[in-house]
C-alpha cells in the first residue's frame, strides 16, 4: 500500500502522507404519525402489511481513520490527509448525504480501533481477509491492486521465486500487520521477516542496506521507487488483491448505504476515474 522520491522527502511527504474518531454509527427511523400507525394496524387486520420506514443515518460527522504514509492511497500534503481513497470515501459520503473527517494511526491499529467503536470507518488498502472478517465488517471491493516486491538496483532477488528459492538468504520488509506482513511471514518464516510500523521506516532500512527488499502494494511501492534514487520495483507481482473499507459489525445501515454508493460510483466511472488521477 504505497507510493514513494529520497527517504528524507519521503518522510516530509509522508509525514504529511499505508489502514479518527467517533462512535460506530446508529440508525435512526423516522417515527410514524398515530394515523399511519392506526392505518397499518387495519391494514394488517386485513391481512395485508407494510413496508418499515427506511432507516437513517444518524445526522453527524463520521471519522475515517488511515494511515497516512500510503501514498497514493492516504498521504499529507499541507498537513492534510489526501489520496485516492481520500477522493473515493469523499464521492461515497456524498453519495449518501453524510460529512467524514480524517485522522491519521499507525495502520496496526485501526482494525482494532473500528471494531471497537471508537472510529467509523477504516481504509488504508485494507485486502478483505477471513481473520479480519471476524473483527469488522468490509465494505465492497472498489480497487483491485497487488502486493510488489521493492529492491536496491542491481539486485540478484528478481522475482518472488529468488526469495522462494533462498529462504534465509534474505531480509524482507514489511509494514506490520499488511497483508504483506502475513504472506511474508506465512511464506518464508518469521526469522526473515522485519515488520515496521511505518511503510517509510522499512524503505528506509532498505535503503540504508539492513534489509535486503520491502514488500508493499504495488502503487505505494512505485511511489516509493520514484522518491528514492537506486530503488526498483520488481515487474512481477507478489500476490493480488482488492481493496475495501472496514466497519463496525454493528454498523450496518452505514455499510448497506455504502455498498450502494460504491456499486454507483462503479458503475458510472467515477471511482474508475478517482484512481486514473492518481496510479498510472
Amino acid at each position: 500500500m504505497r507510493k514513494y522520491v529520497s527517504v528524507l522527502l519521503v518522510f516530509v511527504l509522508l509525514a504529511g502522507l499505508a489502514a479518527c474518531g467517533g462512535k460506530a454509527q446508529t440508525a435512526e427511523t423516522a417515527a410514524a404519525p398515530a394515523e399511519t400507525t392506526a392505518a397499518a394496524a387495519a391494514t394488517a387486520a386485513a391481512g395485508e402489511t407494510t413496508a418499515a420506514p427506511a432507516a437513517k443515518l444518524e445526522d453527524r460527522t463520521y471519522t475515517v481513520v488511515c494511515s497516512a504514509d500510503f501514498p497514493p492511497y492516504e498521504f499529507f500534503e499541507n498537513d492534510k490527509i489526501v489520496g485516492a481513497e481520500v477522493d473515493v470515501m469523499n464521492a461515497v459520503a456524498k453519495k449518501i448525504g453524510i460529512t467524514v473527517s480524517y485522522e491519521d494511526m499507525d495502520f496496526d491499529a485501526i482494525i482494532p480501533a473500528i471494531e471497537s467503536g471508537k472510529f467509523d470507518i477504516g481504509m488504508s488498502g485494507f485486502t478483505i481477509t477471513d481473520e479480519r472478517k471476524k473483527m469488522v465488517n468490509f465494505t465492497d471491493s472498489y480497487t483491485t491492486a497487488c502486493q510488489a516486491i521493492i529492491v536496491p538496483n542491481g539486485s540478484p532477488i528478481t522475482s518472488a521465486d529468488d526469495l522462494k528459492n533462498n529462504i534465509g538468504k534474505y531480509k524482507i520488509g514489511v509494514q506490520l500487520s499488511t497483508t504483506g506482513d502475513i504472506y511474508a511471514t506465512e511464506d518464508f518464516g518469521a526469522d526473515n521477516v522485519e515488520e515496521y510500523t511505518k511503510s517509510t521506516d522499512a524503505v528506509l532500512a532498505l535503503t540504508s542496506g539492513k534489509i535486503d527488499c520491502v514488500i508493499i502494494d504495488d502503487a505505494v511501492a512505485k511511489a516509493f521507487a520514484a522518491a528514492n534514487t537506486g530503488l526498483t520495483v520488481l515487474k512481477t507481482a507478489y500476490v493480488t488483491e482488492d481493496y475495501a473499507m472496514t466497519l463496525n459489525k454493528k454498523s450496518t445501515d452505514l455499510l448497506g448505504a455504502m455498498n450502494g454508493a460504491i456499486q454507483s460510483l462503479l458503475a458510472d466511472g467515477t471511482i474508475g476515474k478517482i484512481m486514473g488521477q492518481y496510479i498510472k
